[in-house]
């Protein structure tokens, strides 16, 4: 409706549904792989080299020159990840599900920058739509050939208005909208520095939390801290020209 149907039926939703599916349909895959091998502690652990992989795709991609404050930002980021992620609760170990962790975040990582690169000509809203959808279509497919050649369907009567609703705040709000204001992020300042924010997801959790009543993480506040230091020196806004 925003769009306008002309920007609807001339966009390439072919490409959409290819990264889309790479960027949530395999990215999510592998993140439950992931869960099911491993504590989520490991799992939040490996997420946080995601600016590791970002910054390695535009120096690779782009030809993005590594800078000094690059390093610096790149080193504080990784660093108050781990340090926000060792205040949570869990026990680290080491299996397949570091693989799939590992796999999860390299595939969102490099289908977050292709959505602004493979469609230059639409907005964040048409990126975000065009994936998003697109996405869908194909892990519908997948799901439904998987059915049939296994036999094995959903528990459907297991699946009631509490799960729809649980279906709906995820969907709309951590895909739809979260997503969306993602897509602007990596249009901005990179999927480089985005990724660096990323880092401080332990402590907006934790934050969330503390607000229904849980109790304040010092590790997770300093973490995020140091996160925000790191990605505002390499975004130039701490010694140096901004970019």
């Amino acid at each position: 409706m925003v769009e306008g149907g002309k920007v609807v039926l001339g966009a390439n939703w072919l490409r959409g549904a290819w990264v889309g599916f790479v960027t949530l349909g395999l990215a999510s895959f592998f993140v439950i792989i992931a869960l099911q091998y491993n504590d989520p502690v490991t799992v939040a652990i490996v997420s946080a080299i995601m600016p590791v992989i970002g910054i390695l795709l535009e120096c690779l991609a782009d030809h993005r020159p590594f800078t000094r404050a690059l390093a610096v930002g790149l080193i504080l980021s990784v660093a108050g990840g781990l340090i926000a992620v060792s205040g949570a609760d869990g026990e680290v170990s080491f299996g397949i599900g570091v693989l799939a962790a590992l796999a999860s975040v390299t595939f969102y990582t490099w289908g977050s920058r292709e959505t602004v690169k493979a469609f230059p000509d639409l907005t964040p809203l048409g990126r975000s739509t065009i994936t998003i959808a697109g996405g869908a279509i194909v892990a519908t497919i997948a799901a439904l050939a998987d059915g049939v050649l296994r036999d094995e369907w959903p528990d459907w009567a297991a699946i009631g208005w509490v799960e729809f609703g649980g279906l709906a705040a995820f969907s709309i709000g951590s895909m739809a909208i979260a997503q969306l204001l993602w897509i602007v992020s990596v249009g901005r300042i990179g999927i480089g520095a985005a990724s660096m924010h990323m880092n401080a997801v332990p402590f907006y959790v934790m934050l969330m939390v503390f607000l229904m009543g849980g109790p304040w993480n010092w590790a997770q506040t300093v973490g995020a801290a140091i996160v925000v230091t790191g990605a505002a020196i390499a975004q130039g806004l701490i010694g140096g020209k901004r970019t």
